[in-house]
């Protein structure tokens, strides 16, 4: 091709610049051919895997287009030619053959890159990515690639060997491990957190330090992506969810239940022991009327075969309203169609405060769904609250300022 290009320019007359005149041509034509040949290469690949892609089920042939696998194929035109031309250049067919090579590792880098996307995205349409995501590793497969790549491209460019270049990384090892730290870290956390099967995409995760209360939408290299439930977005480094601690809220949606676990606060001064008229209404409770019935015949045979004196209050053993009331929330609990029959079901009452005696409820509803949870655990209390009164028993409350006014008018 040159001395062909020398030999016009020549006949023209141009005797002076001949030489520079043909070069750069050569240079321009060989360039523009790569170009040509380079986009009927793509043309053609990138129509014929359209069509293919369109007619067929799979997905893994869209995705290979949408990350720009054929597109980066047809740079392989780039060198072919380069090379096929390499001998037209006199005294500069080193740099057509150097020039071959480059382009032949950054085509190189960006077809396995391409590999490395496509891979990751049609690995996570399969159910087990949530389980076992591959994204960390395939992100350090595409660090090391690009090392090795940006070793191989020096090495070109310089003349050396690329094992020249590999030794003196080992000088640098502790620079590297300094720049890469995070990297470093994250990638054995992330082998940590996905082998002892400690997160996985669709968790909702705790994490009070970073602020994270939300969904796992991303597992990465370095980081953690966590949609909290006001759809913001907190980032959380890799490494910090095997060093810290956090919640992973996956055991109670895979048990079936979600714990209520609140406390009613009653007034002590309201308690106070069973009298007849008390216990004949208590009677009439459908869901006390066994416990009554069999909690009377055990008071009375105790009390009688003690020959107690029942006359005064504090002798034997008698009901109270506050265990009363205890009672009636469990039957209510275990008759409840909300609430997990299979899991444990207690109330019970916990050391006595300034505020008054909690009555704690630890029971499980049936479902795990977030708003569900919070209708049922509602509906229980607005009933408990409305219903407290009919055992003699208040809730505390501290006084307000309406109480205080009323008060002080009296």
């Amino acid at each position: 091709m040159f001395d062909l290009i020398f030999s016009f320019i020549e006949s023209l007359g141009a005797n002076k610049y001949t030489n520079i005149i043909a070069y750069t041509l050569t240079f321009l034509s060989i360039a523009v051919l790569c170009l040509t040949v380079k986009l009927l290469i793509k043309l053609i690949t990138v129509r014929i895997m359209t069509k293919v892609a369109k007619k067929t089920k799979h997905k893994w042939d869209d995705i290979l287009l949408k990350n720009k696998l054929f597109h980066r194929i047809s740079w392989i035109a780039i060198p072919i030619v380069i090379n096929i031309f390499e001998g037209s250049l006199p005294n500069h067919n080193a740099v057509l053959e150097k020039s071959a090579d480059i382009s032949s590792v950054l085509i190189f880098i960006l077809i396995i890159g391409s590999i490395i996307n496509s891979a990751d995205e049609i690995y996570r349409g399969y159910e087990i990515s949530k389980v076992r995501p591959i994204k960390g590793m395939l992100q350090v497969a595409k660090v090391v690639l690009l090392i090795i790549g940006a070793i191989i491209l020096i090495a070109l460019l310089i003349g050396e060997s690329p094992l020249v270049l590999l030794g003196g990384v080992g000088a640098m090892t502790a620079v590297i491990t300094l720049v890469f730290k995070d990297a470093i870290l994250g990638f054995v956390a992330g082998i940590q957190l996905t082998t002892n099967d400690m997160i996985r995409i669709g968790d909702w995760i705790e994490m009070p330090k970073y602020s994270a209360d939300g969904t796992v939408v991303d597992l990465s290299l370095t980081t953690v992506k966590v949609q909290n439930f006001d759809n913001t977005l907190t980032t959380v480094p890799a490494y910090a969810l095997v060093s810290d601690a956090f919640v992973n809220w996956r055991g109670m949606e895979n048990s079936g239940g979600r714990r209520i676990k609140r406390a009613i606060f009653i007034d002590a001064a309201g308690v106070r022991l069973c009298d007849d008229e008390m216990i004949e209404r208590f009677k009439k409770m459908h869901l006390l009327k066994d416990y009554m019935e069999s909690k009377l015949t055990d008071v009375t045979s105790y009390n009688n075969e003690l020959h107690i004196d029942m006359s005064v209050p504090v002798n034997g053993r008698r009901l109270t309203n506050l265990g009363t009331f205890r009672a009636y929330i469990s039957e209510y609990l275990k008759n409840h169609s909300a609430i997990h029959s299979d899991m444990i079901l207690m109330v019970r009452q916990l050391k006595t405060e300034s505020s008054g005696i909690p009555l704690e409820i630890y029971a499980f509803t049936n479902t795990t769904k977030w708003t569900e949870y919070e209708r049922i655990q509602a509906d229980i209390f607005d009933h408990l609250y409305s219903v407290i009164s009919e055992f003699g028993l208040t809730v505390y409350q501290q006084p307000s300022g309406s109480d205080i006014r009323t008060a002080l008018s009296r």
